[in-house]
């Protein structure tokens, strides 16, 4: 009898498989950084060109054909990423696999200011829309923008978090209303009443190369996000590499479809920017008329875009404890909280892009010249790490693979460093400052790691242990029943114990606080020999010290009793002279210093003697 195996999968493996993402899903959980940019790139396209006037507007399409072919060339470039790196091939797992360590921490470090700014750039698209449609609010956009962002911190303190099914909401809903406006004024061919007048604006260009590479420059913020898919490849269902595959080539179509239409509806309508007004404020208004339309529109592109920001937390935090791991990054950003949060990751995350939101005003034309160049530093290394993998594994179709992401590190690399050049004194010297920063900082924190993993004699086998004789220090100020607690557990820790006693002063009433000391200590008789220590500043950590450094013996503990008090506000009626002591013993001798704490209850206190 012969037995054959099927490929059906097991029950638990189709079971774990159902909560994977399909392709639909996938676009929406992914793409939302992507598709999100549809409200704020074309509007940085046509605040270039209305430089020019209505001449320069008429150049909307043309520059963003030239943004979709950037965008094609860039997922037909990603799609062989997905196929070379289906455990996910983000532009610091790729740079560091086939350029080198560096050249993965640059990634990584234009991937930080690409997360941080993507929230602070979302946040304040989404107040900006809330704002067109009501116009009230516009005075109070920076404190809004901050509300925002703390209810995205708060629900991800929380640890809340929704699959795809979830995000495809918002996105079907922004993606259809988006399409409904852009077919609606492309068949009416005007808009359906006059638009509201546009800003006051002096012609203070004409239409030539330069005024092109700056729309340019502006418009490429429209493809951030491009990549997520890519990055998370793993997160698919069975064949993830042919779902992702699908899935990258579904979101650069939808984005690219829409990304034409605005521009079309752009030029036929005459939209110029406006105080108070986002470009696809207006557009909708031109097209759908400002009734309940236009509030889905509106309210569509508020939740989207702070779904876009929220998604930021779920990378960053992971990237970030990524370099933990790697010894780049303080191993604090690698620990989990109890509900499974990178904490530390978040908060960072969370200060940075707040910090960005009162620096910019909560305006959003400030902060998009800054997106696109970390944006675009990642796809080109990306795409040159690509080009290294393929000439490594020449296996399959690699020629044409290979042809592919040349295209792709070509245009990448062009296209950052017009826009580095375009936007440099509108902000972007900041981010070709920050990342060589970022960059230094992750490899100072990984010599530190060496050096310290040397000292420590990690991945190395150590000596076998041996006991030795040690003496232990306990700091005494009062006979009291923290001193017999902290003698008490010294006498079990240590071959010798020691108490030290500083002295202060030599005024009569001091010498005879000395002696009552000394008396009430021969009285006690706890069979632990007293020390005095002479302190001429009044000061306890020195004497201390210089007694610890003293002694003979190799292992010198230093044991300090502390007071743990029932209620809070109790804790401002003890000195803190023992956390002083500890920091001043711990960082001038080679002694262990430990902390007993005496918790101080309610009954202790009440008992009478």
């Amino acid at each position: 009898m012969v037995i054959t195996k099927t490929a059906t999968p097991p029950a638990a493996a189709r079971g774990e498989d159902r909560h994977r993402l399909g392709v639909l899903t996938g676009v929406a959980a992914l793409g939302l950084d992507a598709l999100a940019s549809c409200a704020y790139g074309p509007e940085a396209i046509v605040l270039a060109l209305a430089a020019a006037g209505v001449a320069g507007i008429q150049l909307t399409v043309p520059v963003t054909l030239l943004i979709v072919a950037l965008l094609a060339v860039l997922v037909a470039s990603y799609r062989q990423v997905i196929a070379a790196y289906p455990d996910g091939g983000g532009a610091y797992a790729v740079a560091r696999r086939n350029l080198g360590p560096t050249a993965g921490l640059v990634a990584a470090a234009s991937l930080v200011v690409d997360y941080v700014l993507n929230v602070a750039v979302s946040v304040a698209a989404g107040v900006a829309a809330l704002t067109s449609a009501f116009p009230v609010l516009l005075p109070w956009t920076l404190e809004l923008c901050l509300a925002a962002l703390l209810v995205v911190v708060g629900v991800n303190l929380r640890g809340v978090l929704a699959g795809g099914r979830l995000f495809a909401v918002p996105a079907a809903i922004f993606v259809g209303a988006l399409a409904v406006l852009i077919v609606v004024g492309v068949v009416r061919g005007h808009p359906l009443h006059p638009l509201p007048a546009p800003s006051p604006m002096g012609i203070t260009a004409s239409v030539g190369v330069l005024l092109v590479l700056a729309a340019f420059a502006n418009g490429c913020a429209a493809l951030t996000g491009i990549e997520a898919i890519a990055n998370a490849t793993p997160s698919f269902r069975v064949d993830r590499a042919r779902r992702a595959r699908q899935a990258e080539l579904g979101l650069g179509i939808t984005l690219g479809t829409l990304l034409i239409g605005l521009a079309v509806l752009v030029e036929l309508f005459g939209a110029r920017p406006t105080d108070g007004r986002t470009l696809l404020s207006l557009l909708a208004e031109g097209s759908i008329g400002t009734g309940p339309g236009y509030l889905v529109v509106q309210f569509a592109t508020v939740v989207l875009l702070l779904v876009a920001a929220n998604t930021s937390y779920g990378g960053l935090p992971v990237l970030l404890a990524k370099l933990a791991n790697d010894g780049a990054l303080p191993h604090v950003f690698g620990l989990r909280a109890d509900r499974q949060v990178y904490r530390a990751g978040l908060v960072v995350l969370s200060v940075l892009a707040g910090g960005l939101l009162v620096f910019s005003g909560g305006q959003v034309n400030v902060l998009v010249p800054l997106f696109a160049v970390g944006v675009f530093i990642g796809f080109a290394l990306c795409q040159l790490g690509m080009l290294r993998h393929w000439l490594r594994h020449r296996e399959g179709r690699w020629q044409t693979r290979l042809g592919i992401n040349g295209l792709g590190c070509v245009a990448s690399t062009v296209a950052a460093l017009v826009i580095t050049v375009e936007k440099f004194t509108e902000g972007a010297w900041l981010v070709v400052l920050v990342v060589p920063l970022l960059v230094a900082l992750f490899i100072t924190v990984q010599r530190a790691y060496r050096r310290i993993g040397g000292e420590l004699g990690v991945d190395q086998q150590p000596a076998c242990p041996r006991s030795a004789t040690s003496v232990v220090v306990v700091p005494v100020v009062a006979i009291t029943r923290l001193a017999e607690k902290t003698l008490s557990a010294a006498l079990s820790m240590g071959d010798r114990v020691v108490a030290a006693h500083v002295v202060f002063g030599t005024e009569p009433d001091e010498l005879a606080a000395t002696r009552e000391f000394q008396r009430r200590w021969e009285g006690w008789q706890p069979n632990v020999p007293l020390v005095l220590l002479d302190s001429t500043h009044r000061l306890l950590g020195p004497p201390i010290a210089r007694y610890v450094r003293s002694l003979e013996e190799p292992h010198v503990v230093v044991l300090i009793g502390e007071v743990r008090p029932e209620r809070w506000w109790e804790r401002v009626l003890f000195n803190r002279r023992g956390s002083v002591v500890a920091r001043y013993v711990g960082r001038h001798t080679d002694a262990v210093v430990c902390r007993l704490r005496f918790p101080l209850r309610r009954a202790t206190v009440s008992r009478t003697p």
